[in-house]
């Protein structure tokens, strides 16, 4: 697989939903993570990224202006014995509540399936990280031709990923209406040497009138030391 410019994947579209990069940056010392969300709707876009003690959550930025928060209130990332969740839904409460209970982060998905948004029945797409075993693994669970009953799950793993490459999934392969839902495997990107100037690029590549939030993390893989950025555009 040729490996593409993160940048030019991110800008290449007005709407590519809420994606999440997996990688390692270009010194190979450290794994790289970000997860962003985007937004069409005023109830979209009312939301910030907010820490919380194992992770984030996403929280409204005006309360008064929440009109339904089923589908976009919750904690896009966990912790748990060292390993990092990260998703676009409540599905990482369920990898959580599978692992503590000694399953894996496949078996937690296989219980789940794309969201109830009909028409769009958007994917839900989740990673999961251990620095320890130098493993990474990506997930995407979406609805078979636009079918509300059909599902297929789709998994990948990735093993001591070389130095400045990531992978990259997101939700919609574009804007539309329904919105079209990815296709294909994970893109193969570049990634980046330093945390700052890589949130930085990849905040400036999302569209600036659709982008929300974005949280983007560096893991030390040799002493498990984390570097943590967000940024939200209503604060």
């Amino acid at each position: 697989m040729q490996i593409q410019s993160l940048l030019t994947e991110l800008s290449s579209t007005t709407y590519p939903g809420r994606g999440i990069v997996l990688g390692k940056n270009d010194d190979g010392d450290k794994i790289v993570i970000a997860y962003f969300i985007m937004g069409r709707s005023e109830n979209s876009r009312n939301r910030i990224f907010e820490k919380t003690d194992d992770g984030i959550r996403t929280k409204a930025f005006d309360e008064s202006k929440m009109v339904d928060p089923s589908l976009i209130i919750y904690a896009p990332v966990r912790v748990l014995n060292g390993c990092t969740i990260v998703t676009n839904g409540d599905q990482t409460d369920t990898i959580c509540e599978f692992m503590q209970a000694g399953k894996s982060f496949e078996e937690a998905l296989r219980t789940r399936t794309f969201e109830p948004d009909a028409p769009n029945f958007t994917p839900r797409i989740s990673g999961f990280v251990n620095p320890k075993k130098d493993l990474l693994s990506l997930s995407i669970l979406k609805s078979d031709g636009g079918s509300p009953e059909s599902v297929n799950r789709f998994f990948y793993e990735y093993n001591c990923v070389s130095a400045g490459t990531g992978y990259f999934i997101h939700t919609y392969m574009g804007d539309g209406n329904p919105l079209p839902s990815f296709e294909g495997e994970p893109v193969k990107v570049t990634t980046g040497c330093a945390i700052d100037s890589f949130t930085g690029s990849v905040w400036n590549s999302l569209n600036e009138k659709n982008r929300v939030s974005l949280f983007t993390r560096f893991i030390s893989i040799k002493t498990l030391k984390t570097e943590t950025r967000i940024v939200n555009k209503n604060m």
